[in-house]
């Protein structure tokens, strides 16, 4: 068989260059503009008067509703059935529980730092183990749970010992501390469930992506427009974004860029893989962490950079670890990559926001 000739290779190397320079600024350019855009409608008051955008179920409302949108449209040019493929409630129960990873997220930056919660999110693969042993019986192996461990600490590390001057604009002291671990755990055993259920959903349906996304997201709608309601935040939401028109083009913005972020994540796993994929993420939270330390003058205490070079250290370790060759495993084993552990909330943005 007759060998590549180097013009053809130098054309490969030079499209897989282009489509690797493609896949890493879509990535960075929508996931960091969707966090510092995620702390800013939290965390930093609107108009002379310095009011506080409080309505994070509204913020689940808003991209769970132009998510839906887009998922439908995808089906429909597709030409693929909108029927739904397995029984409603079990979308409902996915969507229940994303709904409540996802207020946890947004009200866990009341009482946390951004830099704070995209680090421990890194902890994740923690409940996800836990719920992959308890819903699909995985077992894993002896690294994995080195690696949990280490990031957990590291996690821990860096939230116990914030500098000083880092305070919530909501409440002070250690109060603010607890409720944010506290909302960051409910975040964390929730959103771990979810990826894992979806998991046995994929598992036991012949399911399209986008026919998961828009069950999913449409029982979001449903449901967080019913809590906006029943709690009264509908109408305060509304008034919040007509007299502040620049939170109405934040929220708007930020649900764009999570719903553009699905193409990037979607484009990067079938061009490079998960793995390349789970590396690019592991560069993404720290390009986030940094840019917000930098753009929101969040201080970080010596303890919080130890923890920081931990977690990342252990990550990118476990990334190039898995680079090297590694022996043939029997297609029946069960053991799950712990770099889809790591990642499993951004490979699982395939099928809801970030």
């Amino acid at each position: 068989m007759a060998e590549p000739s180097s013009s053809s290779i130098t054309v490969s190397f030079r499209d897989n260059l282009w489509k690797g320079i493609f896949a890493v600024s879509g990535i960075m350019l929508t996931l960091v503009t969707y966090g510092v855009l995620q702390e800013k409608i939290m965390r930093i008051p609107y108009g002379v008067e310095k009011e506080y955008f409080k309505y994070s179920l509204f913020l689940v409302f808003c991209n769970r509703i132009m998510t839906s949108a887009v998922s439908a449209g995808s089906l429909l040019a597709s030409k693929k059935a909108l029927d739904p493929v397995a029984p409603i409630y079990k979308y409902s129960l996915v969507s229940v529980s994303n709904i409540l990873t996802t207020t946890c997220q947004y009200e866990a930056l009341k009482y946390v730092s951004f830099p704070v919660q995209t680090l421990a999110k890194c902890a994740k693969m923690i409940p996800v183990m836990v719920w992959g042993t308890i819903i699909m019986q995985k077992r894993y192996k002896g690294p994995d749970y080195l690696l949990a461990f280490l990031v957990t600490l590291g996690c821990s590390v860096f939230i116990l010992y914030p500098a000083g001057t880092d305070l919530s604009p909501y409440s002070r002291g250690r109060e603010n501390t607890v409720w944010g671990v506290l909302l960051m755990g409910g975040y964390l055993g929730f959103d771990g469930f979810t990826s894992t259920f979806q998991d046995k959903m994929f598992r036991g349906y012949d399911m399209e992506i986008h026919n998961q996304i828009f069950y999913t997201t449409l029982c979001s709608c449903i449901l967080s427009l019913t809590g906006l309601i029943v709690q009264g935040q509908m109408t305060l939401s509304v008034e919040f974004v007509y007299r502040h028109h620049d939170c109405f083009f934040d929220i708007a913005l930020l649900s764009t860029v999570a719903t553009i972020s699905q193409f990037f994540i979607s484009y990067t796993i079938r061009t490079f893989g998960a793995l390349t994929f789970a590396t690019i993420m592991t560069t993404r939270q720290l390009v986030s962490i940094m840019l917000s330390c930098v753009w929101f003058s969040h201080p970080l205490s010596w303890e919080q950079w130890i923890g920081a070079v931990i977690v990342f250290g252990s990550l990118y370790g476990k990334s190039f670890w898995k680079k090297a060759p590694q022996k043939t495993t029997s297609p029946t084993s069960t053991s799950t990559s712990t770099v889809e552990l790591v990642q499993n909330e951004e490979s699982n943005n395939l099928k809801d926001n970030p």
